[in-house]
């Protein structure tokens, strides 16, 4: 090898596995959500225009971009026995060198300025007349970079398929592979974080509520409106991941999530999104009852929710209160069922001490890491124990809602033997303040719910809850 020859370096999708392009619009769309509009128009002044006002317009954090640390690692080495590196992109100048002067390995940026996008042929004609035919060698990634390796004199093939690898050996000699992670059913599973489909169940409460357990139709209604929920939620969490990168790239387990960490590109994000809606509404169109509006009234929060409430403080809490709600509201139209204000209140309630515990158990990690501040939330480390407090309210409020409804007359309409029933309100008791004691623990999972299904003490504590239910409503 020819340690003189410069060794020029693409950025998206080889440097960094993400592509500051769409990173760019995402952030515009999050932050300025109107100025959206104006991008086909600077589009028809050319790519260049474009990325330099999406440049201008958003900013961005080169600390926490997802860094292919393999390459990084090769280039440093070859930085440290003298070899010229250059990172040429063509992402806009702005963007090259605030990453340039991060990493301090570059000698020199080469990127687009808004008049010329250096990309593809345009990036070779440019590498070419600066250092000749065959004076570089070229570190890149997709198709655009085979016309730059047709003139270059090594290739350098990071993240391809073997068939792009195969046609980089036909342009010239290629000197080292970086092979791409393989995107497998768990990957896919993550991207639209299925098991967050268990949160869904709480359709099933209203059937159980009404011990309405034999209908037959009404669990063909429920699995459809199941179904349907879960891929509203995905479509809808693909748009919080998309919308939340930086933010997620800052969070110890957050920053490994498939779009924060670049494993998946965010384009296969915003494609899924729209497909993942309208075969949710095509499900939920199988439903009986009122389910489809519940349906859109939940995508329709969930999205605020998503675009700025979660930057709300406390109303980003009484959303997630909401969210949860919802689905059981949903359930019960999805089979014609009224719902008790007894319901309503309790689930309220307590889905707001979850809220709470949520956000507490995000604030304690921050705390820990040393932060005075959730990056993209309006809580500062120091309001955990104002929080903590709020949420055990909650969670003691409907426990306490939960007795009050015991000594009505609804029970009694219900169960044959209600003195039995009476045994959820201790269950309950323990169930909240040991969720409260794990969260003060530091053991608490980013959402309450998965946490529960996940916990031995929660699942042993759901099962006594239900049999209590079921020997109440027996005939003895």
């Amino acid at each position: 090898m020819n340690s003189t020859n410069p060794l020029i370096v693409d950025l998206d999708g080889t440097l960094i596995h993400a592509d500051m392009l769409h990173e760019s619009v995402l952030r515009l769309f999050r932050d300025s959500p109107f100025d959206i509009i104006h991008v086909p128009l600077l589009l028809l002044k050319g790519k260049a225009a474009l990325k330099k006002h999406l440049a201008s317009r958003t900013d961005f954090d080169p600390k926490v971009l997802p860094y292919n640390d393999e390459l990084l690692v090769w280039l440093k080495q070859q930085k440290s026995v003298g070899r010229q590196l250059i990172l040429c992109t063509a992402s806009d100048k702005l963007i090259a060198d605030s990453i340039a002067e991060h990493l301090q390995i570059f000698d020199e940026v080469i990127a687009s300025d808004g008049s010329i996008n250096i990309a593809g042929l345009q990036k070779a004609e440019v590498l070419e007349q600066r250092f000749g035919r065959s004076g570089f060698d070229y570190v890149g990634n997709s198709k655009a970079d085979l016309a730059v390796w047709e003139r270059a004199r090594r290739a350098v093939v990071v993240n391809a398929s073997t068939g792009l690898a195969r046609k980089a050996e036909n342009c010239c000699e290629v000197e080292l592979i970086f092979h791409a992670k393989a995107l497998g059913f768990s990957v896919w599973c993550r991207v639209l974080r299925a098991h967050q489909w268990l949160k869904n169940l709480l359709l099933f409460v209203p059937l159980f509520a009404a011990h309405q357990i034999s209908n037959g139709d009404a669990w063909i209604s429920l699995l459809f409106a199941f179904v349907s929920f879960s891929l509203c939620a995905s479509s809808v969490y693909i748009t919080n991941d998309l919308l939340d990168l930086e933010s997620d790239r800052q969070h110890p387990r957050k920053r490994n999530r498939p779009f924060a960490s670049g494993l998946v590109p965010t384009w296969v994000g915003a494609i899924l999104v729209p497909v993942l809606l309208l075969a949710s509404l095509w499900l939920g169109s199988y439903t009986e009852g009122g389910f489809v509006p519940w349906l859109i009234l939940y995508f329709a929060l969930t999205s605020l929710y998503s675009l700025g409430l979660k930057r709300l403080m406390l109303i980003d809490c009484l959303a997630l209160a909401m969210l949860y709600t919802l689905r059981i509201v949903a359930g019960a139209s999805a089979v014609n069922h009224s719902l008790s204000f007894w319901l309503l209140a309790f689930s309220v309630f307590l889905f707001l001490s979850l809220a709470f515990v949520k956000r507490y158990a995000e604030l304690e990690i921050q705390l820990l890491e040393g932060k005075e501040k959730i990056h993209g939330r309006g809580y500062f480390t120091t309001d955990a124990p104002l929080i903590q407090t709020m949420g055990i309210t909650s969670g003691y409020a409907s426990v306490l809602v939960l007795a009050l409804y015991l000594n009505s007359d609804a029970v009694v309409k219900l169960y044959k033997t209600p003195e039995v029933v009476w045994g959820t309100v201790p269950v309950m008791l323990f169930w909240v303040s040991w969720m409260w004691m794990q969260a003060h623990r530091g053991k608490m999972h980013d959402d309450p719910l998965v946490f529960a299904i996940k916990d031995k003490s929660s699942l042993l504590a759901g099962l006594i809850f239900s049999a209590v239910l079921i020997i109440g409503a027996m005939d003895w």
